[in-house]
C-alpha cells in the first residue's frame, strides 16, 4: 500500500476550541477590577477601632467611597502561620465561606499588640521574630521577618471588595428622573455585568448584584513563583499581561495545549515563592472563579560615574506582585512564612 494515499492526521485538529472558554476579556469581574487600577486605593483601616478577641485581633476598614465598613481579623497560628480574614461587617446575608478545605481549627497563637509608628499597628507572636505591621492610611499590611520585610498586602492598593445589595426588583421606584438615570446606565452596566452576565447561552444572574473581592501581595526580593494549579505551562510561573492572567477553574478540557497558561483541570489556590535563604507561601482560601496576575521586577543594580569625592552605587532589590481576583465570597488567606520549603510544606499539609 502506498503511503501517498494515506490521509494525514494533525495533533491540532483535535486540540482544544479556547473559545468554548472564558479568557479574561469575558469575565465582567476582571473587567471591573482592572477598571479600578486607574484611580487611588480608598481603603483606610481604622485601628482606634481595634479589638482583641479571643483567637484574633479585629480592626475596621473604611472605603471612603462607598462608606461600606469592612471587618478585618488577623490570626496567629502555630507553626508560623498568619491568616487575614476580610468580610463585610453587616453583610445583606451571609457571604460564602469554604467550609471543607481547612481539616480543622487551627491552633492559634496569642499576638502582643503595640503601637508602631504614627497610624500604625504591629502585631508580633510570642518569640518577636515575626510581626505583622498593620498601616491605617491607606490601608497596607507588612509581614516582618527578624526586621526585615518580607511581604506586603494592598501596598499597591488593588483591595476591591464589592457589598452585597438589595435586589433591583425590591427597590422601590422613586423619581422618573432616577428612573432616566437608570436606563441611560444600562448599556454600561451590562457590559460590566453588574446584575447579569451573559457567555454564550448562558445566563448568570446576580440577585443582590456583583460580589467580586480582589487583593495585591508584594514579595519583597523574590523571582521565582510556583503553583496555583492546574495547568499546562512551565512550572515555574510566568509573568502575566492584561487579558494572560492564570485562571483557577475547575473544567475538563480534551486535548489542551501546552506552553498556555488556560487553566485545564483541578484549581488550588496556592502558591510558593522562594529565594536563597527564604521561602513563602500564600493560600487564598475561595472556592469562586479565580483570576492570578504576576508581575516580577527584576533586581537592577546603577552605578553611577563618581562625581566629587564620592562614586555612588545602588542596587535595587527584585520584588515579585501578584494580584488575587475572585468572583464571590470573602477574602481569607492564609500567610506561611517559612522559612524553608520543608516548613512551608509542612504549614500548607497541617492546614488541610
Amino acid at each position: 500500500m502506498e503511503a501517498a494515499g494515506k490521509e494525514e492526521i494533525s495533533v491540532e485538529d483535535e486540540a482544544v476550541d479556547k473559545n468554548i472558554f472564558k479568557d479574561c476579556s469575558k469575565i465582567a469581574f476582571y473587567r471591573r477590577q482592572k477598571q479600578q487600577l486607574s484611580t487611588k486605593s480608598t481603603y483606610q483601616a481604622l485601628l482606634d477601632s481595634a479589638t482583641k478577641g479571643k483567637d484574633s485581633t479585629n480592626f475596621q476598614i473604611l472605603n471612603e467611597a462607598t462608606k461600606v465598613p469592612l471587618l478585618a481579623e488577623v490570626y496567629g497560628i502555630e507553626g508560623n502561620i498568619f491568616r487575614l480574614k476580610i468580610n463585610e461587617e453587616t453583610p445583606l446575608k451571609p457571604r460564602y465561606e469554604v467550609p471543607d478545605v481547612v481539616t480543622s481549627k487551627p491552633r492559634t497563637v496569642r499576638l502582643i499588640s503595640s503601637s508602631g509608628d504614627a497610624g500604625s499597628l504591629v502585631l508580633a507572636d510570642g518569640k518577636g521574630d515575626l510581626k505583622c505591621r498593620i498601616t491605617a492610611n491607606p490601608f497596607k499590611v507588612d509581614l516582618v521577618s527578624e526586621e526585615e520585610v518580607v511581604m506586603s498586602i494592598n501596598s499597591l492598593g488593588h483591595l476591591y471588595f464589592e457589598h452585597l445589595q438589595v435586589p433591583l426588583k425590591k427597590r422601590a421606584t422613586k423619581e422618573n428622573k432616577e428612573d432616566t438615570s437608570v436606563d441611560a446606565s444600562q448599556e454600561n452596566q451590562e457590559d460590566l455585568g453588574l446584575w447579569e452576565e451573559k457567555f454564550g447561552k448562558f445566563v448568570d444572574v446576580k440577585v443582590n448584584g456583583p460580589a467580586s473581592i480582589g487583593l495585591d501581595f508584594s514579595l519583597h526580593g523574590f523571582e521565582h513563583l510556583y503553583g496555583i494549579p492546574q495547568h499546562a505551562e512551565s512550572h515555574q510561573l510566568k509573568n502575566t499581561g492584561d487579558g494572560d492572567a492564570y485562571r483557577l477553574y475547575n473544567l475538563d478540557v480534551y486535548g489542551y495545549k501546552i506552553h498556555d497558561k488556560m487553566g485545564i483541570y483541578g484549581s488550588v489556590p496556592y502558591l510558593l515563592a522562594h529565594k536563597p535563604g527564604r521561602t513563602l507561601g500564600i493560600f487564598w482560601l475561595n472556592a469562586s472563579e479565580t483570576l492570578v496576575e504576576i508581575n516580577t521586577e527584576p533586581a537592577v543594580k546603577y552605578t553611577v560615574t563618581q562625581m566629587g569625592p564620592v562614586a555612588a552605587k545602588q542596587k535595587v532589590r527584585s520584588r515579585t506582585d501578584v494580584h488575587w481576583m475572585s468572583e464571590s465570597g470573602i477574602i481569607d488567606v492564609f500567610l506561611l512564612t517559612g522559612p524553608t520549603p520543608s516548613d512551608v510544606f509542612k504549614q500548607y499539609s497541617y492546614l488541610t
